[in-house]
């Protein structure tokens, strides 16, 4: 029988996460460093942006409140639509929030063209009726020049999970009660497929990994456990059949939404480098690199329409981009580990860069004004530029708004960031704040939205521990120290003493560059 839910799990909500990748801004320099232009800024005409399957919505809601622009989108669970829609009205953005199935929404006869078109994950776990109905929205809705950000569980690095998958499925079907609910299906079906493993059946014998991924899985919450593997479809793809899909709704592929993608030497051995460069055709080498990698979960972003820009098109472009530092130098790690090994950061480049971007308070600043700082003439403008993208990989650099755009969005960053201030009192929840600065979210731990709520209120700093304790305890939680629950008054309020003095010394100064506070 058909139902609302299509098999999708709707009896427990969603994470309520943030995904970066989905930030126009990440989006555009992700397009920008593979020398592809598109249509997504073009003068004169707001932005128009749609999430498809947005969950909770504290994507959507960030980035329209935190953006110039029209955003829409829609989830077919009125639970998450409500949420979403509480969060954007918090903000006093226009979003357009809809709990409709996709099949419904592609129906709407008020869509505008979206210069940008987002799908995070829910391909996976759809079927094949909703892939089809997305496809076919994007093939008449997205606009010439438009971006496709989709992200989906992918060939080859989780064809192992699919008998397991089954397992856990099949259980849960045959086995597990209704009445029970969604949690109690996931602990039965979990402990049964751990007794299958403990009795030697002799397909785990023979994958061990298996056994290692599963004990992994297992320290996931049932929620997240539901969501990923529950649903009644679960259909891995490879690379090559998302694009020959897309290719027929008239989209080109054009790179990789995970910055560090970008940055070979990461991940891709020398000899791998190698292989792919004598690959001349795009989807066998992109496919090749899966191999390589092993990827289980792909970020893509396909393109309709986009046109191959110049080398020289491509430096003046990042010349005139704008990128802001949200970590202190003395912060920023000085390696990177990635599958090819470790990656040492080279101090006579990352130095200079670092402090180039810290000055003036962390000020946002263009390529040019970097390139031209203390320290970095004897550097090239693309190795200053590789090493910014692997900056932004991890984290501790982002594409900055133009001043303008910043200013217009920052009442209502303000009005997101209070409400999500005043429900840490209540939950952990949503770990993220809204920065105009750079037009998408700022992952915050809820002691460091509860010292920020302190600030709002212009508590003097000595107050804030004993303010956090006391707002801890009448929500039921307790301070932790390096990973160990405290549980004596004294100490947690000592505790919360060092935190808030280390959280004014490294963490509201970016609060404060970003405009959070």
């Amino acid at each position: 029988m058909t139902t609302w839910t299509s098999g999708y799990v709707a009896e427990i909500d969603y994470a309520h996460g943030y995904f970066r990748e989905l930030s126009p801004a990440l989006l555009s320099l992700a397009t920008l460093n593979r020398s592809v232009a598109t249509g997504t800024a073009t003068p004169g005409r707001r932005m128009r942006y749609l999430e498809l399957g947005f969950g909770q919505g504290v994507s959507l809601a960030i980035h329209a409140a935190a953006c110039e622009g029209e955003f829409w989108g829609t989830d077919f669970h009125p639970g998450q639509a409500a949420h979403a829609l509480e969060m954007v009205r918090a903000a006093g953005s226009d979003a357009r929030v809809f709990d409709q199935s996709f099949t419904e929404f592609a129906a709407r006869d008020d869509l505008p063209e979206f210069d940008f078109i987002t799908v995070h994950g829910i391909w996976t776990w759809v079927s094949d009726e909703n892939r089809a109905a997305i496809v076919d929205l994007v093939r008449r809705k997205l606009a010439c020049g438009g971006v496709l950000y989709l992200s989906y569980n992918s060939l080859p690095g989780c064809a192992p999970l699919q008998p397991l998958r089954h397992l856990l499925h099949l259980h849960s079907e045959l086995i597990g009660f209704a009445d029970n609910g969604i949690t109690a299906k996931v602990r039965d079906a979990m402990n049964f497929t751990q007794e299958v493993i403990d009795s030697e059946a002799h397909y785990f014998a023979l994958n061990p990994m298996l056994a290692m991924r599963f004990a992994a899985m297992k320290e996931q919450p049932p929620g997240q456990m539901a969501h990923e593997y529950f649903c009644r479809d679960w259909e891995i793809m490879a690379f090559s059949q998302v694009e020959a899909m897309l290719r027929e709704a008239k989209l080109e592929f054009a790179c990789s939404a995970s910055l560090l993608d970008h940055v070979d030497g990461i991940d891709l051995t020398p000899q791998w480098q190698a292989l792919l460069a004598d690959i001349a055709q795009p989807v066998l080498r992109e496919s090749v690199r899966d191999y390589m990698l092993n990827t289980q979960f792909r970020k893509d972003i396909f393109v309709k329409g986009g046109r191959p820009m110049t080398a020289l098109q491509r430096t003046e472009a990042y010349l005139a981009s704008t990128f802001v530092l949200t970590t202190l130098p003395q912060d920023v790690p000085a390696t990177l580990k990635g599958l090819a090994g470790e990656l040492v950061f080279d101090q006579a480049l990352y130095g200079p860069l670092l402090a180039a971007l810290a000055d003036r308070g962390h000020a946002p600043k263009t390529l040019a004004s970097i390139v031209a700082a203390p320290g970095l003439a004897a550097w090239t403008v693309e190795s200053v530029i590789q090493a910014l993208l692997a900056l932004n990989g991890e984290g501790h650099v982002h594409p900055a708004q133009a001043p303008a755009q910043a200013d217009l969005a920052e009442a209502r960053c303000r009005s997101l960031n209070t409400a999500i201030l005043k429900r840490a009192r209540y939950d952990n929840q949503v770990g993220f704040l809204a920065s105009c600065v750079t037009g998408a979210g700022f992952q915050t731990r809820r002691i460091e939205q509860l010292f920020l709520l302190a600030h709002q209120n212009f508590l003097p700093v000595e107050e804030w521990p004993r303010f956090v304790f006391d707002t801890l305890i009448a929500s039921g939680a307790k301070v932790v120290r390096r990973g160990e629950t405290m549980e004596g008054e004294a100490d947690s309020i000592a505790e919360l003493l060092r935190q808030a003095a280390d959280f004014c010394k490294r963490r509201l100064p970016i609060f404060q560059a970003l405009r959070i506070v």
